[in-house]
């Protein structure tokens, strides 16, 4: 089985290094840059193993994740973050995702200090009471709530592996022809937020599994392009990506459901940040519309 590795970057000089030397020996690299301001394309060419397709904009995750893979011709693909450092063999990830019925898999995510990110590398698909509890703020307040619990796999023991749904898209592989078969991630989802789990929801309805295999391990920092965005600007991405995905896969009534909550989270937040007041109120109109024209 041929390996393709794809990572997307965005102003990741601090991290690309590292993550290519470790991905380098593993399989083909590809680098997808959205118009990073600072040295990354500099350091990707220093690679000359590595692929490089530079964007002169942000075209967002899943964009030019499907931008790298139309460039592949491998069994499987990988996605992989570039603060992703990998720390084994991700032959397991390959024999997971390509076992009779299986299309994708995800492997065991550490932080930098070596504890698993649970909560964080598996997850079950969110349903319209999870993303409700998460727009009013219930899941930070009361997060051992049997709803949270459940999405997050709190009762999974990390080492274990297991079926799962949704694997982190910053360590997950899956296999071309299934990209290929569900026409890659949908670019809607911009610039990033959402367009994995989308993905995986789309692949496991159609009947396919998805394995969480912990024999593969990489090191994660996390957020790393996430604390780029401007306040205002992070609070709209995500509640607008997370209401495009609740339009996609519940029915109308669960989806006014969560435009409501989003509405009146979103309120109650406007009065508390002020760093992010701007972004706040977009969001309330845009779930003020949702919920009274339903889309």
């Amino acid at each position: 089985m041929t390996l393709g590795i794809v990572i997307v970057t965005h102003n990741s000089s601090t991290c690309i290094a590292s993550c290519l030397n470790a991905a380098g020996p593993h399989g083909s690299v590809i680098v997808v840059d959205n118009a990073s301001a600072d040295n990354t394309v500099s350091i990707v060419k220093s690679f000359p193993s590595v692929s490089l397709i530079p964007n002169t904009i942000n075209k967002g995750f899943a964009a030019a994740t499907n931008q790298a893979i139309a460039q592949l011709n491998t069994d499987c693909i990988l996605l992989l973050n570039p603060d992703a450092i990998l720390q084994t063999s991700v032959a397991p990830l390959i024999q997971a995702c390509t076992a009779p019925g299986y299309a994708a898999a995800g492997g065991l995510l550490l932080d930098p200090t070596g504890q698993p990110q649970k909560g964080f590398m598996i997850r079950r698909f969110p349903t319209a009471a999870t993303l409700a509890f998460e727009a009013l703020g219930l899941n930070s307040i009361w997060p051992s709530n049997p709803i949270n619990k459940r999405y997050r796999y709190a009762d999974h023991d990390p080492n274990q592996p297991c079926d799962t749904e949704q694997p982190a898209g910053a360590f997950l592989m899956f296999r071309r022809d299934t990209w290929v078969a569900f026409k890659g991630f949908d670019e809607r989802f911009h610039p990033l937020w959402f367009e994995d789990v989308d993905f995986l929801q789309r692949i496991q309805s159609a009947g396919h599994k998805i394995r969480y295999q912990p024999a593969a391990i990489a090191i994660h920092q996390g957020a790393h392009s996430i604390t780029q965005l401007e306040d205002s600007k992070r609070v709209f991405y995500w509640y607008d990506n997370l209401l495009m995905y609740a339009a996609k896969h519940f029915s109308i009534v669960a989806f006014r459901a969560v435009a409501l909550a989003v509405f009146c989270g979103a309120a109650v937040r406007l009065c508390r940040r002020s760093s992010s007041a701007k972004g706040y109120a977009k969001v309330m109109r845009l779930a003020a519309k949702a919920v009274i024209y339903g889309s």
